[in-house]
């Protein structure tokens, strides 16, 4: 079943990729941009096949995609339009103009409203835009399928267990012994399978409301009405005096009642807004990430080289992750279990997807939406000021910057490929 899983989840993010880079081809076509290559992977070709004038296919390298865009660096200023009109001198001057040349060189003579840099600065941007769309799209379908569908657990009146005696916390891993006291839900008689509907005469609907009374009532003996096979039934439990951590995000410990029970876990349907307010949580979660990214990567390297325990939260790669998906599915859980939880971890890896394409550096998306933004802002200015509009962003200047992130991205690849590999995180230890 791990196998089985490791392929599923796998292919399922493959797809992810794969409707990412659909995203990019749709509003480009919609757009007027010629795009000859759509292709899942790098390296050589698997297979292709040509619908119109863009060559479909996959590649050998399954860790991405893309869509080759005829027009994605503009003619370097003053030069007659298709080509170069001299070289440039120094180092990065040279590797500017080769780029230009390999880009202009697939832009043929009826292509002039047809290449990328001549479409407008918010067409630019929605069709770089697109691919991360896309994922946004299916984070929130996936995880809306998982929470309105089935619905999240949460507590019921109803008791699952209950503890036979009181034992300290740090020593909750041990059995009762001869000298721990019973807890008060033993001593007063409650069984797995009762159903709490009043406590000391206040009706109980949500375990939370329940949890707060029993909280508020340290030390006192209460009056608990349970449902038994049909009938009710009444039950005096004392309830003892502990010290737990405070709620509400206070500092410190506070004296609450303890009863003794875990209860019943069942699915509950969510609504739209909580899918939205699960994937506002994670952009929050993903800003956090992304500030200590370079701590998550000294502790991968130290995971990876140093026999350092992997952290739970650190970055995994396609391989990392489709492992994850793999363990969930080969999980001595139920099966709803199961498929949410798949369907959870998919969604916020969509939902990563999308937020790391938007960081605003080449080769990134955001890279190109950044650039196609200041393009809008410096022809808004020009108006305003009566002054010509100016040409495109000229993103080939910034190519060695865009080449030394590339680089730092592909070793963060490699990397984090490697640890999953030799340390990988695992969903039970």
């Amino acid at each position: 079943m791990l196998a089985l899983g490791v392929v599923l989840f796998f292919l399922l993010l493959m797809a992810s990729i794969a409707l990412h880079e659909l995203g990019h081809l749709l509003a480009a076509k919609r757009f007027g941009v010629r795009c000859p290559q759509y292709m899942v992977g790098f390296g050589p070709t698997i297979r292709s096949w040509r619908r119109g004038e863009t060559e479909y296919g996959f590649k050998w390298i399954p860790f991405g995609g893309y869509v080759r865009m005829i027009g994605m660096l503009p003619p370097r200023q003053g030069d007659p339009e298709g080509r170069l009109r001299r070289s440039s001198t120094g180092r990065f001057g040279q590797l500017i103009d080769s780029a230009r040349k390999e880009a202009l060189e697939e832009v043929g003579p009826d292509d002039a409203d047809r290449v990328f840099y001549a479409k407008k600065w918010w067409q630019k941007a929605l069709i770089s835009f697109a691919g991360p769309l896309m994922n946004l799209f299916l984070a929130f379908l996936l995880l809306g399928v998982a929470l309105m569908g089935f619905g999240i657990k949460e507590p019921t009146m109803g008791v699952a267990t209950v503890a036979k005696c009181v034992v300290p916390a740090a020593q909750a891993a041990r059995g009762c012994g001869a000298g721990d006291p019973p807890t008060p839900a033993a001593q007063a008689g409650l069984r797995p399978g009762d159903e709490i509907v009043s406590f000391d005469g206040v009706p109980v609907t949500r375990y939370r409301e329940f949890q707060r009374l029993v909280r508020d009532s340290a030390g006192r003996q209460v009056r608990l009405v349970v449902r038994r096979d049909g009938r009710e039934a009444v039950l005096t439990p004392t309830l003892i005096a502990n010290r737990v951590a405070a709620l509400d995000g206070r500092s410190g410990t506070i004296t609450a009642g303890f009863l003794g029970i875990t209860p019943v876990q069942e699915y509950v349907r969510q609504g739209p807004m909580d899918v939205l307010t699960l994937m506002g949580d994670m952009a929050a979660r993903t800003l956090q990430a992304f500030a200590v990214l370079p701590q998550k990567m000294a502790g991968i390297w130290d995971a990876s080289f140093n026999g350092a325990e992997r952290e739970s939260d650190s970055p995994v790669g396609v391989v990392g992750a489709s492992r994850i998906g793999g363990e969930v599915l080969a999980a001595d859980t139920r099966a709803v279990d199961k498929v949410v939880l798949f369907l959870l971890v998919l969604g916020s890896l969509n939902f990563g997807l999308a937020a790391f394409n938007l960081i605003p550096l080449l080769p990134l998306d955001g890279g190109n939406i950044a650039g196609s933004l200041w393009e809008g802002v410096k022809r808004a200015f020009a108006r305003l000021t009566g002054r010509p509009a100016p040409g495109p962003v000229d993103v080939a200047k910034a190519l060695p910057l865009t080449y030394v992130v590339g680089a730092l991205l592909l070793a963060m690849g490699l990397l984090i490929a490697y640890a999953d590999l030799v340390n990988p995180i695992r969903l039970r230890g």
